[in-house]
């Protein structure tokens, strides 16, 4: 049907980045606004450098180049994890929030600073710094260091002072627990106030059993232990302290009396020109938000949320300077935005509709507008779009089509745009607010015919109650039917299909389309992107709807004579490896040929935060957890299955890899292994992903391709 230029080979399939994706991340102003600040490589690689792009001229210069290669920590390690970050060098960068001059930050082994534009030098006392932050004045930097908080005068007139003391093996201060890194996004542990008190988070893991993981593919054994709190099982006991920065008795605020997560917390100002701290509280059960604020050490209840079947945490809240706050809230089905006074009370309400506000990028408090990303066009779709704080109509600052986002800067003039659609590689531009100008700062010179591909083809499925589902589909040479590749996620908070550059360079669909496969992507029934109600299809019942859409569409592309129904595998990472098992044993007539990476083979042995928000705890639905198990149907295993796991994933254990081969030998059945003794949850070595993906090829073209 589809003719490629060029072949890709399975270097290029397990290269990263991918073409066109080696765009600017981290993309800001300065806090004069007079620069638009980036990383990126130059030569197009991973290891990038910190560049300041001046608005007026356009000149670009290398603030921070990348540095050395030293040594990471394991804590540093661990943290790349929970941010899924690939990209060395310079990894990360801020600024002062309310400095005079401008005071720039960048972590490393070794934090480095810059005020005034200076050249940038080491802070001597901050080797093996965690989780740096400039205090707001950009005078003083916090970090933790062997679990306790530590702070640091950036010009050394002082030594550093211990804020905190006590930590041992299971109790940290200043960090964030693992629940709060990995399935809420809260990374930091500890929060700067304008007049130099910090904010910070005990956390007492102590009554946690560790669980070890083995390092066994070096020439030294090591083992690592982690206070991992599986579903149905105890949480870490967080608690909420402020302290003086310059040191002395830190004062615990109280907390709701009850099981539940700290999610977010922040100092806002209280509109009498001081700030007061607020935290967002989720009850474990993930069915009650409250938005706390402590006056004076008080604890107020700004919004007591409750809603069914979950809440789903977001980073859309914003303190304004005149006391009140920009909130969102799923409560209509759809995330949208709404402005309240400082005692809580809804003062307009800014968006609403049959779509969702994906993120708020920025307020212009002088201008009177919130800038945010929606999906007012369509599922498919990202726009940027601004609206008054006191309502009105909505204005979109976006190109049609395609995926769009974008930094704000701090005086409101200017917009660094990001841009990118299934033909696009992603560009940046600088947009005045005003619309007066529009600058391309950055243009990839990748294009998808000269590296033999083609963007694939978006169309639409039906689920069996006639749920409209989005696909992507990448066409082999020749008419059909096709055998027929699967490439599935399924699981809540992610959306695979979209108008966006990346799902053109997703390499190995590329490649098997290339081999004679059809590849099939397509958005189930609770997935993101469609709002709460399209996502909660899913809940207490993981394993099932999932697999429904899945084969529906699969069967509505061989009805239309696309694909060959008996000659159907499937491929997946994480939960997609979850589904590749589950589609296999709940539609062996089906699914004949699967490759399955990292599976979760029963959700008692995953996180409570991911898994009870979901599923409740086993001990509430011991049914949708017996159902939802790959365990529990390991005898109807019919197919070619292949389980590709790393040997010491933090995040699914290979002990659920382990489970599942002992349910499988008991039950008789055949299977391959494929494991990286060295590799955590995000396969990272060259040579171990040429070998994988050589492997994965290997299985489809020996089970499945030929007749």
């Amino acid at each position: 049907m589809r003719r490629m230029a060029d072949r890709l080979t399975i270097s290029d399939v397990a290269t990263y980045p991918r073409p066109g994706m080696d765009a600017p991340g981290m993309i800001g102003f300065t806090p004069d606004s007079r620069a638009v600040t980036w990383l990126h490589a130059a030569d197009g690689g991973l290891v990038r450098s910190l560049w300041r792009i001046d608005v007026e001229t356009e000149e670009r210069s290398v603030i921070a180049g990348p540095g050395a290669d030293a040594p990471m920590s394991r804590e540093e390690e661990l943290l790349r994890e929970r941010t899924r970050t690939r990209e060395l060098g310079v990894a990360a960068y801020s600024w002062a929030t309310d400095s005079e001059d401008p005071v720039l930050m960048i972590p490393g082994p070794v934090v480095r600073v810059s005020v005034d534009g200076e050249p940038l030098r080491e802070l001597d006392g901050t080797q093996g710094a965690l989780t740096p932050m400039l205090s707001p004045d950009g005078m003083q930097l916090s970090f933790v260091r062997s679990g306790e908080l530590f702070v640091l005068p950036i010009d050394g007139s002082s030594d550093v002072v211990q804020l905190t003391s006590g930590a041992e093996d299971g109790l940290s201060h200043g960090l964030a627990d693992y629940i709060a890194q990995e399935e809420f996004g809260q990374l930091r542990g500890h929060w700067w106030s304008k007049d130099d008190r910090i904010a910070y988070l005990r956390v007492d893991e102590r009554h946690i059993p560790p669980y070890p993981i083995v390092h066994m593919g070096g020439d030294v054994v090591d083992v690592e232990t982690h206070r991992y709190p599986f579903s149905g099982d105890a949480n870490a006991d967080v608690s909420l302290w402020v302290v003086p920065a310059s040191g002395g008795e830190a004062v615990e605020l109280p907390l709701p009396d009850e099981d539940g997560y700290l999610v977010r917390v922040a100092w806002w100002p209280d509109g009498r020109g001081g700030e007061r701290l607020v935290a967002q509280w989720i009850g474990r059960a993930q069915k009650r938000m409250r938005l706390i604020a402590f006056d004076g050490g008080a604890p107020t209840t700004l919004i007591d949320e409750q809603q069914e079947p979950w809440i789903n945490v977001a980073d859309d809240a914003r303190g304004l300077n005149d006391g009140t706050f920009l909130w969102s809230s799923e409560a209509t089905g759809y995330r949208h935005l709404t402005l309240h006074a400082s005692d809580g009370a809804v003062v307009h309400t800014l968006t609403e509709g049959k779509w969702i506000v994906d993120g708020v990028i920025g307020v212009d408090q002088d201008g009177g507008r919130v800038y945010f990303t929606s999906t007012r066009g369509s599922p498919l779709e990202r726009r940027v779009e601004r609206v008054s704080l006191s309502g009105g109509e909505i204005e979109t600052l976006s190109t049609p089509g395609g995926v769009h986002g974008a930094s704000l800067s701090r005086d409101g003039k200017w917009l660094a745009m990001l841009d990118s659609s299934l033909s696009d590689p992603p560009s940046v531009s600088l947009v005045a607010a005003d619309g007066s100008s529009r600058t391309l700062l950055y243009q990839s010179e990748i294009a998808p015919a000269p590296i033999g591909i083609e963007p694939p083809e978006l169309r639409t499925f039906s689920a069996a109650d006639g749920t409209t589902l989005y696909g992507a589909l990448y066409y082999p040479d020749g008419d059909g039917p096709h055998p027929l590749l699967v490439a599935v996620y399924g699981g809540p908070h992610a959306q695979t299909v979209l108008d966006a550059w990346g799902l053109t360079v997703d390499l190995r669909a590329q490649y098997l389309a290339q081999q004679g496969f059809l590849v099939l992507k397509l958005d189930n029934r609770g997935m993101a992107g469609r709002g709460l109600e399209f996502e909660a299809h899913l809940h207490r019942q993981m394993g099932t709807i999932e697999v429904d859409d899945q084969a529906a569409a699969v069967e509505q592309l061989a009805g239309e004579g696309h694909a060959n129904i008996e000659r159907v595998g499937v491929y997946g990472w994480s939960y997609g490896g979850y589904m590749t098992v589950m589609s296999m044993l709940r539609r062996p007539d089906l699914f004949k040929v699967g490759v399955s990476g990292a599976p979760v083979s029963d959700w008692d042995g995953y996180d409570t935060g991911y898994t009870e928000r979901y599923m409740g705890t086993p001990q509430n639905n011991a049914e949708g957890y017996r159902e939802g198990s790959l365990l529990t149907h390991a005898d109807r295993l019919r197919g070619e299955l292949l389980l590709i796991h790393g040997g010491v994933d933090e995040n699914v254990h290979f002990r659920h890899t382990a489970r599942l081969i002992t349910a499988l030998v008991a039950a008789d059945r055949d299977y391959d292994l494929l494991m990286f003794p060295a590799e955590r949850h995000m396969p990272r070595d060259q040579a171990g992903l040429e070998y994988q993906e050589r492997r994965v090829a290997r299985h489809f073209e020996r089970h499945l391709a030929r007749e």
